[in-house]
């Protein structure tokens, strides 16, 4: 008989077998443990999309389970939904058009300047489809977490979720890691795996994958406050 949990998520997705978040750190963190971040982190989140993870951040420090604040959103394409979610919480939201840069450098030094000016901490990139530079990443060592839609060191890259489901795999699942040089390669600080169906497709995974995100993504950023601040 199997008796493995079945997961079904709020959204109304295919339920799914799902194993609990696997943290790296040798302590097991409880996010709503709010004196593992004192005083609060100050955020800057990266995002370049619908902001579903942005959101869950923001709400997470308004119930006052995540100790932390968002000082900024930078957000890189004019049409992103992410830029509404700030508003609604009044957090102030910055466009950065990448295709108004010569190259990714300078592009990152002005992303730079923004997370300086707003007193960031830490950076999360929570759904930004751009490659990050050194001029980034040395700017905030070790202050630059990245959201993955994939079980690390499986599947890099932007196209996480379709490779997994054309290498034929049968679990696949998400990733929090500090940012290198080296796409998807930095220390992994957090996972969740997602089992795929027979009947998945790329909407249907993606969506299963994503409720995952919401539910690692904040425990990783208390882990990574806590390794920054050792």
């Amino acid at each position: 008989m199997n008796t493995t949990p079945t997961i079904t998520n709020k959204d109304n997705t295919n339920s799914a077998l799902i194993s609990p978040p696997i943290s790296s750190s040798k302590t097991a963190i409880n996010p709503a443990n709010n004196s593992l971040i004192n005083p609060p982190i100050k955020l800057g989140i990266m995002a370049s999309g619908s902001g579903s993870n942005f959101e869950v951040i923001a709400r997470e420090i308004h119930q006052r389970k995540l100790n932390a604040q968002i000082q900024v959103l930078i957000y890189n394409k004019p049409q992103a939904k992410v830029k509404d979610r700030a508003k609604n919480w009044n957090i102030p939201a910055i466009l950065l058009n990448h295709k108004e840069y010569q190259d990714r450098e300078k592009f990152d030094a002005k992303i730079v300047e923004i997370l300086k000016q707003n007193q960031v901490e830490l950076v999360v990139m929570a759904g930004w489809m751009r490659i990050v530079t050194p001029v980034l990443i040395n700017a905030f060592p070790n202050k630059i977490i990245n959201i993955h839609p994939s079980l690390l060191p499986s599947f890099k890259g932007n196209k996480a979720v379709e490779n997994a489901l054309e290498a034929g795999v049968k679990i696949t699942g998400c990733t929090v890691h500090l940012v290198v040089p080296e796409v998807d390669s930095g220390e992994i600080l957090i996972q969740a795996a997602v089992p795929i169906l027979p009947n998945d497709n790329l909407e249907t995974l993606h969506a299963r994958i994503q409720v995952q995100e919401h539910k690692i993504l904040p425990e990783a950023i208390v882990l990574a406050a806590k390794l920054d601040r050792k």
